[in-house]
């Protein structure tokens, strides 16, 4: 059974706590967490690239020199490829590069993910993560305390004063329990996780 050290809002560890060994303790498949990067990353890109082709840019009617005689290479318009302001070969052009995979590849994803954080003992659970104000320090404090480097602190629902605490510190990432993102987990050192938060992921994704 996989467990994770358990710490109050001072930084202080209280003990362990075990974890769910459906979302913990499964074997990692690095194929599918490879595939559900790819996929999020290719979601994210907005495919505006674009360049002209030789049909497109302007000019280039005129055919520059005559075809024989001269004792240069033939050459039919100014804007070929190979001529300075000549069209793009193969130009990009506006496209969208999103792709889909199913719920199951998925959810073993984000289980595989899960379970590399917390064999690696990356998982830090929260006794109560709450904050009474807005105040990076505070929360870099804390932070510090439990020696959470570029963590993903999860909350169960949006808490605004940890949300707004931790959105100037370089490397943080909040986020709710039900909405996990592979990426998020695969890119983070450490996932800092509130004992509620725990519950709920144990819950929605067994």
């Amino acid at each position: 059974m996989p467990k994770a050290n358990l710490y109050d809002m001072a930084g202080k560890q209280i003990g362990e706590i075990e974890l769910s060994e459906a979302i913990f303790g499964v074997e990692p498949n690095q194929a599918v967490v490879h595939e559900a990067v790819k996929n999020h990353l290719g979601n994210c890109r907005q495919g505006t690239q674009s360049a002209l082709t030789r049909a497109e840019v302007s000019g280039g009617g005129k055919k520059p020199w005559r075809q024989k005689g001269t004792g240069h290479a033939r050459q039919g318009s100014t804007r070929a490829p190979q001529w300075t302001h000549g069209g793009i070969v193969f130009a990009p052009k506006p496209r969208s590069y999103r792709t889909s995979l199913n719920k199951k590849a998925r959810r073993l994803a984000l289980k595989s993910a899960l379970s590399a954080k917390a064999a690696a003992g990356n998982v830090l659970v929260v006794d109560g993560l709450k904050l009474d104000e807005v105040k990076t320090k505070t929360m870099q404090g804390f932070l510090n305390a439990i020696q959470a480097g570029k963590p993903v602190v999860i909350t169960p629902e949006v808490d605004n004063n940890v949300v707004l605490s931790s959105r100037n510190i370089p490397g943080v990432v909040t986020t709710t329990a039900k909405v996990l993102s592979v990426y998020d987990i695969v890119n983070a050192k450490q996932l800092v996780i509130d004992k509620a938060a725990l519950a709920i992921i144990e819950e929605v994704y067994a």
